[in-house]
Order: structure tokens, then sequence, then C-alpha cells
């Protein structure tokens, strides 16, 4: 007989869509949590037609099969952080939630994927208020990018100096903390502002990169965020992390051409080894 192990991966599960171009979506998310040392694991919520040009189709399973895969995995192997993406019907939404609650998911991002980079709608038009009801309360902290933000706020953010106050408005909505992302914005400087529930925002700056290669950039910072919390930073720790890999995986991908649209970043310009962590 051998002996118990006495160490497990530190595993990340991803609840996201599927993206045939490996850009985003479910492949960014295990590519990134590969690359920062954790063992990714999935549960689909969509397919889509998608390249680096854009979405042709979106093909949902039956929500029956999404409970069934995230049961799969969380009653046998556990994980411990979670990373959710795209969730375009109320119903799947719903079913996360009671997913959530039912496994006592602690260490939860949530990357409100509405719009695509290359412009394309992902949700349906109800799922936003239940996203916030639903899940915005359950999350350790949301991600949108300005775009997705005035879905949900139902105004534009025009102007940097306007993103600390729809930051805060988010936390009014329900969120516990989110990162407000201001890449949409012109300029050569993009800002990013945190705000957490009780503290001051905490806003964020950088050069901006040169590069027509984004594609996933969203999913790949919030991947990175949950791989942090799943390796026990804390939040804001955490999210100056994801943002330093997101920005050098966009360094490291800028000028590689892959399609004739939007390229992929580079998830794996520096790969660590699979962590691991003990039992209990």
């Amino acid at each position: 007989m051998t002996e118990s192990p006495d160490s497990e991966y530190v595993r990340v599960l991803t609840i996201a869509g599927s993206d045939s171009g490996g850009g985003a979506g479910i492949q960014a998310d295990l590519k990134t949590f590969a690359a920062l040392g954790c063992f990714g694991l999935s549960a689909i919520t969509a397919l889509t037609a998608q390249n680096t040009r854009g979405v042709a189709a979106i093909h949902a399973p039956p929500v029956e099969f999404l409970e069934a895969q995230i049961d799969a995995v969380m009653a046998d192997i556990g994980a411990h952080a979670v990373k959710i993406g795209m969730l375009h019907s109320a119903e799947i939404i719903r079913a996360v939630a009671r997913a959530v609650e039912r496994y006592g998911m602690s260490r939860v991002v949530l990357d409100p994927v509405m719009v695509s980079a290359t412009g394309a709608v992902l949700i349906e038009p109800d799922a936003a208020l239940a996203l916030a009801s639903e899940l915005f309360p359950r999350a350790t902290i949301i991600t949108p990018n300005l775009d997705e933000a005035a879905l949900l706020l139902g105004r534009p953010i025009q102007t940097a100096d306007e993103m600390p106050a729809a930051a805060e408005a988010l936390l009014r909505q329900g969120a516990r903390a989110a990162l407000l992302k201001g890449g949409h914005l012109p300029g050569d400087e993009v800002i990013d502002v945190l705000a957490v529930s009780g503290r001051p925002p905490v806003v964020f700056s950088a050069d901006r990169i040169a590069t027509r290669n984004l594609h996933g950039a969203g999913c790949t910072l919030s991947s990175a965020i949950a791989a942090q919390l799943a390796q026990g930073e804390p939040l804001i720790e955490a999210v100056e992390a994801a943002r330093l890999y997101t920005r050098e995986a966009l360094i490291a991908g800028a000028e590689v051409v892959t399609g004739r649209g939007v390229g992929p970043l580079n998830h794996g310009f520096a790969p660590r080894k699979t962590r691991t962590a003990r039992l209990g």
C-alpha cells in the first residue's frame, strides 16, 4: 500500500466560453494558469466559432451539462480559486451562482464578458441584471472593461477622471471589489482603477503597448488574478502581479502575426513550475 500524498497541486477552475481561435476564453485561461504555476480545470459555458477577426457563431450546451461539468470537477478535485468568464444567459448565470454557493467557492474572480475585443456582443439582454444580482455579491472581485461597465451602469465612461466614480458605482451594484480596465480610452497611458469596499480607489497606470495583439487580454488578466489568489496572495497584491504578467505577455507577443485580425498574447513567455500546497 502506498503512503497518502502530503501535497496537492494549486488548482484554479475556469467557468467560461471556449474560443476556437485559442486567444481568449477557456483557452487563454488555461494557458495563464499553467504559465503562473497552477493546475487548470474547466467547465465550458459556450462554444464559439471564433478567430482573430470575430465571432461567427455561439452554441451553448444545456445548462444541466454545465452543472455536471462543475459538479464532476468540484466533487472530486476541487479548486483553490475560480475564474468566471462568458455567461451569456440568465439561466446559466443562476446555475453558476448556485454552484458557487454549493461548493463554498471563496476566491472568485468574475470577468463579466459582454463584448469581445472585435466588438461582438456576447450576452443576452436580461443577463446583465442577473450578473449583478446573482454573482456580484458572490465574487471576490469583478473585472469589467469600459464597454462592459457602461452596459452594467447604463451610461458611458468617457475619460479617466470618470473611472474612480464608475468603479465605486459598481460596488453599489453589489460587487465587493471592482477592477475597472481603461484600455479602451485613447492616449499613450492606460489607466485601471481598483475599488474595494471600505477603501479609497487605487489607480494603476502604465505606458500603452503598441500592438494589435490584444485578443484575450481581459481573460488573461482575470485568470492571472485568480491564479495569484489561489496561491494565497492578498487581493491588491494579486491584482498588481496579474497586471504585470498580462503586460509582459502583451509585450512578448506584440510583433507576432497570428491570423489577419486581433491576435493573441504570448502567455508562455516565462512559464513557472506547477505549484503544490500541503493537504489540509
